[in-house]
């Protein structure tokens, strides 16, 4: 499956992507909240650099279920909420969490360096990676995930971005198994962690 087509399949899906995963067939197995890809497919590599001084490739998760979204530390309200949900699902999770990871990708690399990046993400939880890099970097992570930012210019010359705000489920196997749209509470993100740490 090519980026064109996961950035298809976000687009198209997003709008009924809680409702379709709502309708599981009887005697089913539990179904994800977030919207599934069928077949999982090798999620996208990340070549950028973590807030944790380490390279960021997401083979270094191997045999965890990873979280991925993109944001970025000057974010008014978007980024701040899914950070806190994500952090709550963590904490829900109790021991599970220990195999779940958030990596979080800035769409603000002028601004997003590690130190900034550790500093926004470890005042939601300690355990989250931020990935940064250069804008050549970033841009291409962007478009491995079909990720769309838009910047725009205020008056006094600052900036805000306004950027797609999904988050991708990556299972053990590092394959991309479901998307989840902005928005969600707390408890459909334990939901889907149970089944897939369960995987």
């Amino acid at each position: 499956m090519t980026t064109a087509t996961i950035r298809r399949f976000v687009l198209a899906l997003l709008p009924g992507l809680a409702l379709a995963a709502n309708a599981p067939a009887p005697s089913a197995p539990p179904a994800l909240k977030a919207g599934v890809l069928s077949p999982a497919m090798p999620a996208p590599a990340l070549n950028l650099d973590g807030t944790d001084g380490k390279p960021l490739g997401l083979e270094r998760f191997q045999g965890k279920v990873v979280l991925l979204a993109f944001g970025f530390s000057n974010c008014g309200n978007v980024c701040p909420i899914t950070l806190a949900t994500l952090a709550g699902a963590r904490k829900k999770l109790g021991a599970g969490a220990a195999d779940v990871q958030v990596v979080y990708v800035t769409v603000d690399p002028e601004r997003d360096d590690a130190a900034q990046m550790r500093k926004f993400l470890g005042s939601f939880d300690a355990s989250f990676i931020g990935g940064v890099g250069t804008r050549a970097q970033i841009d291409a992570a962007q478009k491995n995930y079909g990720i769309s930012s838009t910047k725009s210019v205020h008056a006094d010359g600052g900036y805000s971005i306004g950027h797609s705000s999904s988050i991708y489920l990556i299972d053990r196997a590092g394959r991309l198994a479901a998307v989840m749209p902005y928005g969600h509470p707390v408890d459909d993100f334990v939901h889907d962690l149970k089944i897939l740490l369960r995987g």
